[in-house]
């Protein structure tokens, strides 16, 4: 009997595990025989994100030069390497390009493709364009995955949820806030991937409050002006006059940052230096495990602060007091929070070896521009923060900051080792999103367009929204007094991955079967090989999960070359870690071989 494997997923993340079984069958597999039974019921490749069937005016938020789903020698895993183009080197495109999302998606589906005709001559992949439903069999037995537009389920060996991003039914506050609406009229449209959303019920001329800046934000941004016939001249929006007006605001009250625009020339940060394995490890020996903001984030500041500080010090030397030698071996011996000199100790360093304060790195600072800030109007907020934008766009434009762009390689090697803790908290990945992962430039050039046309307000910093006197009102501490009522309030956000709340069927059945989750509702899973752990904290030998709904959370399914890669790393494990169970169950004798291949 052929043996039988079931990815539930069939997007970029199941595509890469797909590459990966592909570059570690020949070592590891002496089967007769494999079926790979990829369900999704979007085309294998770009699965729902990247799909095909979506508007051409939506980008990817990365230059064509920095997307690769192939690994390189930076990716610390046990399998081989397969070398492939990054986007711009498969497309032919100008690797400064931030392409559509459709493109990608043609790129991942000849990923797939080039992946599928790699596997040996005994495997056979099969699409099966439906849901999954459920999971059942014993730990010991084979699996059976249930699917709805299927009468029988698919008998699975193992069973590899890829699932990435997932609807979800709504926390208490969206619920009343979609009762509220349902009430009085109005509209209201939860968190959800822009994309999918209906925004016809978004009127011409009206206000529209919108709670979120970052990038579903400027999907419904981009949908609502150019998507609505409205076009750029230059620094100009010229309207349709079928677009609404949008007054957005979020806990920062601030857009992303803007993708940076240069390149690094010359020498990069020696990284890890002060997050690397061995740290890891040590944090993962904690009785308990780590606290973040208590044993996690000194170490990351360190980091981030070693990297931005190199990098000034070795390319920007004028703007320094010390010699770099000097100040790194002072900075390696600078007390933490907890030690005896406390953070005034490197504060100090700090003050004496870089004399501009705006050549400092302040991690605070960044993360909430506006605290304590107040502006006296509505319209003087708008001037204040096109400004703010338009300082961003000039920053992240200009290599004279290049410490800018180190600290973005800094933050990639510590998600790198943090995607090893586990489930670490939200705030982390939001923060990395908000400094790494922002639109691109023409994009924020495009909202102080719309902003100078009238047709986005920035309400400000920890914006609320209330919902009384039959309407929506939205107000922020930023602009004190000020207040904007509206018909209609959009949630521009992802929707949460908490298990419990996802609208995935198979995943709540995984839960009602005794799935672990952790304190914020990802799926635990075992950060070796991404095992589905129980409540007792046993692997399942026969079920794997990745993605954003698992505690071993990474960046993206893709990444930047060169960068480690760390969903690259799991797939690899989760690859070998399939392929050595096949294996030994296949062809008992050769075992021994494929378990010491395997390490």
């Amino acid at each position: 009997m052929r043996q039988q494997l079931v990815i539930v997923g069939a997007g970029p993340r199941g595509t890469g595990v797909l590459e990966r079984l592909a570059a570690n069958a020949p070592a590891l597999y002496a089967g007769e025989g494999l079926d790979i039974h990829l369900v999704d019921p979007h085309p294998p490749g770009g699965g729902r994100i990247w799909r095909q069937d979506q508007s051409p005016l939506l980008w990817m938020n990365s230059h064509a030069e920095d997307v690769t789903m192939f690994t390189d020698d930076t990716v610390a895993m046990d399998g081989p390497v397969r070398p492939g183009p990054t986007l711009h080197e498969w497309a032919g495109l100008d690797g400064r390009v931030f392409p559509d999302r459709r493109l990608q998606g043609r790129y991942l589906r000849w990923v797939y493709e080039r992946a599928r005709a790699a596997l040996p001559p005994n495997v056979t992949v099969h699409h099966h364009p439906w849901r999954a439903l459920r999971i059942s069999g014993p730990r010991e037995g084979r699996q059976q995955v249930w699917l709805d537009g299927r009468p029988d389920p698919l008998p699975a060996d193992l069973v590899i949820l890829a699932l990435g991003h997932l609807d979800a039914e709504p926390d208490g506050e969206q619920t009343a806030l979609a009762a509220y609406a349902r009430r009085h009229g109005l509209v209201h449209l939860p968190p959800d991937f822009t994309a999918d959303s209906d925004l016809s019920a978004l009127r011409a001329g009206e206000p529209v409050l919108v709670r979120g800046f970052g990038l579903a934000f400027v999907d419904l941004m981009v949908l609502l002006t150019e998507g609505r016939g409205g076009r750029y001249e230059g620094e100009r929006y010229l309207p349709s006059g079928r677009e609404p007006v949008l007054y957005v605001g979020s806990r920062r009250g601030v857009p992303y940052h803007s993708k940076i625009g240069y390149d690094l020339a010359g020498e990069r940060p020696p990284l890890p230096r002060f997050l690397g394995p061995a740290e890891a490890d040590a944090l993962l020996a904690r009785p308990g495990g780590p606290d973040f903001r208590r044993d996690v984030w000194p170490l990351v500041e360190k980091e981030l602060g070693f990297a931005h500080y190199h990098r000034l010090f070795t390319a920007h030397p004028g703007r320094t007091a010390m010699a770099w030698p000097d100040f790194e071996e002072k900075y390696a011996a600078a007390d933490g929070p907890d030690g005896p000199d406390g953070p005034d100790g490197l504060r100090a360093l700090v003050a004496a070896a870089v004399p501009d304060p705006a050549d400092r790195l302040d991690l605070a600072a960044l993360d909430r521009p506006l605290d304590g800030v107040r502006y006296a109007s509505h319209d003087a907020f708008q001037d204040g923060l096109r400004n703010y934008i338009e300082a961003d766009l000039n920053r992240r434009h200009d290599p004279a900051h290049s410490p800018d762009l180190a600290v973005f390689l800094g933050l990639l090697s510590v998600y790198g080792q943090l995607v090893r803790l586990g489930d670490i908290g939200p705030w982390w990945h939001g923060f990395f999103s908000y400094l790494a992962s922002g639109p691109p430039g023409p994009r924020l050039r495009q909202m102080l367009a719309l902003s100078r046309a009238g047709l986005l307000r920035f309400v400000g910093a920890d914006m609320t929204v209330t919902a009384e006197d039959g309407v929506f009102r939205a107000a922020s501490p930023t602009v004190p007094g000020f207040s904007v009522t509206a018909r209609a309030l959009v949630e521009a956000r992802l929707p949460d991955p908490a298990v419990g709340r996802t609208r995935d069927g198979l995943l709540r059945a995984l839960r009602a079967d005794g799935a672990a989750e952790t304190p914020d509702g990802l799926l635990r899973t075992d950060p070796g090989d991404g095992r589905i752990l129980d409540t007792a904290g046993r692997p399942h030998p026969r079920r794997f999960a990745l993605g954003p709904y698992t505690e071993v959370r990474t960046p993206g399914a893709f990444t930047r070359p060169r960068t480690g890669g760390p969903a690259f790393r799991q797939n690899d494990a989760t690859a070998r870690a399939v392929l050595f169970f096949l294996n030994s169950q296949a062809a008992p004798g050769a075992a021994p071989q494929a378990k010491e291949l395997a390490r």
